[in-house]
């Protein structure tokens, strides 16, 4: 018999929440939002729905834990982000390295925009697990990350846990087409891989839009400023 990745991990997902019950939904969530290693919620939280159905967990109690759970691992992300703000400088490979005036523009985009796109990135599954690293190296304040976490958490978790109670057992159909989702933002991901590694064999420049680096040549020196 081949052996399946994802399948193992429904599995082991399965196991957790009809052996331990609500205190293992409330695990799953808080290890899928904290990211590390990654657990997919469009498996569990279907599967909820579908235990709700069955009658095992109450919606009430599902949906307060499931958010819980979500929101305890955001924070964890959260305060990974924040605490390594400063162990991160001069860190990257190459051309490609974290300076100081990085930080500061990532401080002044979550200044102007950290809310909506902490709430956007909460509804996306892939980026809801990892939007909590910036926000917290970006020094957001505690409490907008909380609320706007929540914000973008609520229809998120209540639409596919609504989805398993209606589809019951076949609540699987919901995995297949939120993995059909997964694809662009996995592709999206890897182009922004690539993007990196470039930048690091120096073939582009740093920065936004792409461009090519510009390569001295060997032995060339600076030319003087013109006079005055």
């Amino acid at each position: 018999m081949a052996f399946s990745l994802i399948g193992s991990v429904v599995d082991v997902i399965i196991l957790i929440m009809t052996t331990v019950g609500l205190p293992g939904l409330f695990a799953l969530m808080a290890v899928e939002s904290f990211g590390v290693p990654p657990v997919p919620s469009e498996v569990i939280l279907p599967f909820a729905g579908f235990l709700i159905a069955d009658g095992t967990y109450s919606l009430t109690g599902a949906l307060t834990v499931a958010l819980l759970g979500g929101l305890i691992g955001s924070f964890a992300g959260y305060a990974v982000g924040r605490w390594w703000r400063h162990r991160i400088t001069g860190l990257g490979l190459g051309r490609l390295r974290l300076e100081p005036r990085h930080l500061e523009r990532m401080d002044r985009y979550f200044a102007r925009r950290g809310e909506v796109t902490v709430g956007v990135a909460r509804l996306l599954p892939v980026v809801r697990s990892y939007i909590s690293y910036p926000a917290g190296t970006a020094k957001m304040p505690a409490a907008r990350f909380g609320i706007y976490t929540l914000v973008g958490s609520v229809p998120f978790t209540f639409g596919l846990i609504y989805a398993g109670m209606v589809l019951r057992s076949n609540w699987t159909v919901v995995t297949s087409y939120f993995t059909l989702l997964n694809y662009p933002l996995i592709a999206l991901v890897g182009l922004a891989v690539i993007y990196i590694l470039l930048q690091i064999v120096g073939v582009l420049a740093p920065g936004w839009p792409p461009r090519r680096a510009v390569r001295a040549s060997p032995g060339a020196e600076a030319t003087p400023p013109p006079p005055s």
